[in-house]
This record gives C-alpha cells, sequence and structure tokens, in this order.
C-alpha cells in the first residue's frame, strides 16, 4: 500500500491497522439480556431494512448550529440543553427535517455526553438531558413513520497514548447507549471520531447494545494524506470499522460538500465498495481552505459569509449518486431548504419539494430562465 501512516502517532504501522489487538483496549464486558448483534435484523429493524433497500437515506442534522440561530442554543460549548429548555423547538426542527426529506430523526444527544456536561457543571442533569433529547425525537419519529437513531459522539477525552482514557471513554459511550437502547432507537450513530481508536470503542459498545452502528469520522486538513489524527489512513480505518460490523462507516463535518468528495472518491479508488456515509458541513470549502475552521478569521467562529446554497447541496447530491454514497446527509449550518434540495438530487419527493422556488414565475427572471433546466427546481412539481 502507498497510504502513509504518521510516525509520531502510532509506535508501528501495525499498532494502527490493528488497535484491539495491537494496543489493547480494555476487554468488552457483557451487559445483562444483551441480544446478539444478528438478532436485530431477525426482529425487523427498520433501519435495517431501509439499507437492504439500496435506497438512498436522507439523514439531516445540524441542530445546535440552527437552533443557536432561532436563539435557543449555546454553540462552542455545544452541550445541547435546549432538550430541557425548550423541547417544542427540538420538535419542531425535527419535523421540519423530515417535511424537507429525512429518513432519520436523530436524536440531540451529540456532546450531551458526561465529560461535556461537568464541564458545564450540569453532570446532574446528564441522564434527564439524554432521555428527553430522546424521547423527542421519538415522538417525531412515530408520528412520521420515520426512523429514531441514538447519537455518541468524540468526547474530547480519548489520548491514543494513555490507556486510562479508553476506559473513561468506553463508560461515557456505554451509558449513552444504554440510554438509547431504552428509549428506543432503531440505530446508534457514533460520529465526530478524528481518532480511529475512539470509534472502535464507540462500535464495540455499540455492538453489545445489539442495535446496527454506523460510524463517521470528521477528517481535518492534513494535505492529500487523508490521515485520522491517530495517524490511521481512512482507508484502513473504513476497512477495519466495516469488518468489525459497523454497518456504514463515512464522513461528517469539518469538511464542506466540495471538499469532502475526494475523500470519498479515494475509499472508493481503494474498493471500499460497503455502504458510506456522508454528511458535510453547509460551508463553501475549497482546496485551499478544506474545513469550515479555516474560513473564519481567528477568535471569530461566524461562518455565515461561507454557507453553502441549496445549489451547492444539490450538485453535493449528484456526486453522492455518482459515487453510490447510499447514506447522506448533512451537518452543522444546515438549514431546512439544503435539505430538501439534497433529498430530491438523490431521487427522493419530499413534501417541502413541492415548495421550492418557483422561478420560472419570479418577476426578474421569468419563464425563459435557461439556468433551470436540469436542476432540482425544474422538477419542483410546480
Amino acid at each position: 500500500s502507498t497510504r502513509t501512516i504518521a510516525a509520531h502517532s502510532c509506535h508501528t504501522a501495525d499498532t494502527c491497522r490493528l488497535p484491539i489487538a495491537k494496543v489493547g483496549f480494555p476487554a468488552m464486558h457483557t451487559h445483562k439480556n444483551t441480544r446478539p448483534f444478528s438478532a436485530v435484523a431477525a426482529e425487523g429493524n427498520k433501519f435495517l431494512r431501509v439499507l437492504s433497500s439500496g435506497k438512498p437515506i436522507v439523514c439531516a442534522k445540524g441542530y445546535l448550529f440552527e437552533l443557536e440561530k432561532r436563539g435557543y442554543a449555546k454553540i462552542l460549548p455545544f452541550v445541547p440543553e435546549v432538550s430541557l429548555s425548550h423541547p417544542e423547538v427540538v420538535k419542531q426542527l425535527h419535523r421540519e427535517f423530515v417535511c424537507a426529506g429525512s429518513d432519520i430523526v436523530q436524536a440531540l444527544t451529540w456532546y450531551a455526553s458526561r465529560r461535556q456536561l461537568r464541564l458545564m457543571g450540569k453532570e446532574d442533569r446528564l441522564e434527564a438531558l439524554n432521555r428527553a433529547a430522546l424521547q423527542h425525537a421519538r415522538e417525531v419519529a412515530e408520528e412520521t413513520g420515520t426512523i429514531l437513531a441514538g447519537t455518541v459522539c468524540k468526547t474530547t477525552v480519548y489520548n491514543p497514548s494513555d490507556p486510562e482514557t479508553w476506559e473513561e471513554v468506553r463508560l461515557m459511550f456505554r451509558e449513552q447507549i444504554r440510554w438509547a437502547a431504552e428509549e428506543g432507537a432503531e440505530f446508534i450513530i457514533g460520529e465526530n471520531f478524528n481518532h480511529h481508536g475512539e470509534a472502535v470503542i464507540a462500535l464495540e459498545e455499540i455492538k453489545l447494545s445489539g442495535l446496527p452502528a454506523v460510524i463517521t469520522f470528521t477528517l481535518s486538513n492534513r494535505g492529500d494524506q487523508f490521515l485520522l489524527r491517530d495517524g490511521v489512513h481512512i482507508v484502513d480505518a473504513f476497512e477495519q470499522l466495516h469488518d468489525k460490523g459497523a454497518k456504514i462507516v463515512g464522513l461528517n463535518c469539518h469538511r464542506g460538500l466540495e471538499t469532502i468528495v475526494p475523500p470519498l472518491q479515494a475509499l472508493r479508488d481503494a474498493g471500499c465498495d460497503f455502504p458510506l456515509a456522508a454528511l458535510p458541513a453547509a460551508s463553501q470549502s475549497t482546496g485551499e481552505k478544506p474545513t469550515t475552521q479555516e474560513l473564519s478569521a481567528p477568535g471569530k467562529p461566524d461562518h455565515d459569509c461561507h454557507t453553502a446554497t441549496r445549489y451547492d447541496f444539490e450538485a453535493f447530491g449528484k456526486e453522492c449518486r455518482r459515487l453510490g454514497i447510499q447514506y447522506v446527509g448533512t451537518c452543522c449550518r444546515t438549514a431546512v431548504h439544503h435539505v430538501h434540495a439534497l433529498a430530491m438530487a438523490v431521487g427522493r419527493a419530499p413534501e417541502a419539494g413541492a415548495l421550492v422556488p418557483d422561478i420560472t414565475k419570479h418577476f426578474v427572471y421569468g419563464e425563459d430562465a435557461g439556468y433551470l433546466q436540469g436542476s432540482f427546481l425544474s422538477g419542483a412539481g410546480n
């Protein structure tokens, strides 16, 4: 292989490629009443049925930034207290994303880990916050016939060189996954991982719950090497997680709609023919500044002027179809119009699709706006 493993991140290439056997993660513990992973399919898991159909799956998210715009959430700490303070606002955004074409109602438990609430001095609200978020999402999933997903994400605790952090991370994942399973999640999303090792721990814990797992990484700017922070190439990471039982492996956040495509292409070129996920940040990142964090001035994390358009999402959706990406979605700074542009680009006909702008009747552009041909706007059923 021509892939590079960063020497400073791992002692050997084998250490990166085989984290459980070589690095020695803490042994998995068996819970009482844990169902075998294969038993879920036999019981008719809704998510697995949709996955096996081969049809595109749309997962809209990007809740905290959108709720911050609406005046209900605080970004940067990212702790989703809004699930407790304004439950109807959270449920309304879930409904809007479903109307726009999302098949998944993802519980707003991103950064709702013990570590994050401890930093905010609100650790005593941990279980209440997680269960409230799951219950809000379940209510909307049940009323709309969509699929409820639980969520865990990077903890900011994991250190590949410190085994003590591995067990702390494992226990944080375990409690959040247990609450998600008890509240009726059909599958668990483990997301925003920039270390392969932390993603492996998440997958192990999800499998113990008996629920299917979707694992996604964030890929920062490391040139064209496509390396995670612990030096593992994304091809190695994806192949290993797939082999260990993840139903879908993918990328989310950090990279924008254009800059997430090259690593996805590299994965396909390397022979990763299993289901992949792509959920970029809604930003107009470039080759020079491939991540959304690089777009704003230092100390001013305001990306409004760099936000992607609905046409960017349409183009991204077409790229996903070309690459055969089955699980597509959105991440930070996403709004509803982005979601229905993406959903329509991958062949869906969401309820909100009937309400996209009818530029043919605009007083300036008129009926002869030639650029409409071939775009999602021309097929909106106006």
